[in-house]
Formats: C-alpha cells, structure tokens, sequence
C-alpha cells in the first residue's frame, strides 16, 4: 500500500510519519519511509541543489524538472520494488506536491505539469493520501520557531504559500475518496490516533477486496 503524506510547511507531516510506521511495524506490517525530494541517493543530490537558499536564480521550470527527475528515480530505485515486494510505503510528499507548488504556487501550466508527472511516476498513484491541513502563517511559524533548517520554498511569500494550500485543496476536491483531510493544528497524539484509525481502515478493505 503506497500511502503519501501533503500539507502546507510545518503541518507536522514528518513528525506523524515516524509515528505512524512505529504502530503499523509494532502491528507487524513491513515499512518504507521516504521521502521527496530525496528517498535515493540521487534523489538526495537533487534535493540539496533545489532546495539550496544559495540558488536563487533557479527558474520554477528548472525546478519543477529537479523534483520530477528526483521523483523518476525514486519510483524506479524504491517505491515500485517496495510495493511489489507486499511493503507499506509512506511517503513524505510525493507527485501532488509539484501540482500544488509548482502549479498553484509558481503558475505553471497544470497540463503541462501532469504530462511531466505520468512521465516521471509512470502512472504510480497513491492508494490514500493524508493532507494534514493548517494555516499558513501558522505552519510558516513553527518552522522559524522550531529552530528548522529553511529551504528556497520555505523563505518564500505568505502569498505563494496561500496559494499552495489553496492548491492543495482544490487537488482533494477532485478525489475525494483518496485525500483524507486532517485538521493538523490538533495536538500530535490526537492527530495519530486519526490517522491510525484511518489507515488500518483502508488496509482492512484492501485485504477483503
């Protein structure tokens, strides 16, 4: 089961996915947990050049083309053979994060951009995907408080951020059955226990099924 995780920054998608995998291993399922743009060693490359504050003059283009690039070789190197192999991946972002950042952050053409994501995925989806939802000037506080490395898109306007959450909701408009929407200002056990409860939900009707 390929299971993504998507929000806004600092929604505290990494923090519930170490948590997550915890229970799913204690309940005795085998766990991947990745990460994009990274989850390879390639991958890792290109997510230190992209997300470099130092680069500056890198076109959103250019950068949407590193996070696909970085997500081909992700699918091929791990999710596919993780799947294939009866593992339960989660990863943290995935193709609809370039749809929301890319597209509704930066402007590119969507069309355009979906083009690019069959190519890079080759036509992966994910079987259920976790939006953990929170306020933008929220989320942007707790990585400048949190003491949290910052990234290009990090140090980007309250604006653009706005428009990715936007974007990000309109993206779970569109399938509502695999977006599950999480209110992520919650305490973090609150969060999990949903998120638990939600996923071995999913699990159970994937087995009878």
């Amino acid at each position: 089961m390929f299971v993504t995780f998507e929000g806004p920054e600092g929604s505290g998608k990494s923090s519930q996915i170490v948590l997550l995998a915890s229970f799913l291993q204690e309940n005795g399922f085998t766990v991947v947990r990745t990460r994009e743009p990274g989850g390879t060693p390639i991958g890792n490359e290109i997510r230190a050049c992209v997300h470099n504050v130092a680069n500056t003059a890198m076109t959103p283009v250019a950068e949407m083309l590193l996070y696909s690039a970085s997500r081909a070789q992700h699918v091929g190197e791990l999710i596919r053979p993780s799947l294939t192999a009866g593992k339960i991946v989660l990863c943290d972002r995935f193709a609809d994060s370039t749809i929301a950042y890319q597209g509704y952050g930066r402007g590119l053409d969507l069309a355009q951009l979906h083009q690019v994501t069959q190519i890079a995925t080759g036509g992966l989806q994910p079987d259920l995907t976790f939006l953990l939802d929170i306020d933008v000037e929220v989320g942007l506080a707790r990585r400048t408080g949190g003491g949290l490395e910052m990234n290009r898109l990090d140090l980007e306007t309250v604006q653009f951020h706005q428009r990715v959450r936007d974007g990000y909701h309109r993206l779970a408009a569109t399938d509502p059955f695999r977006w599950v929407i999480v209110d992520g200002e919650r305490p973090l056990p609150i969060i999990q226990k949903e998120l638990q409860t939600e996923l071995v939900t999913r699990l159970k009707q994937k087995i009878s099924t």
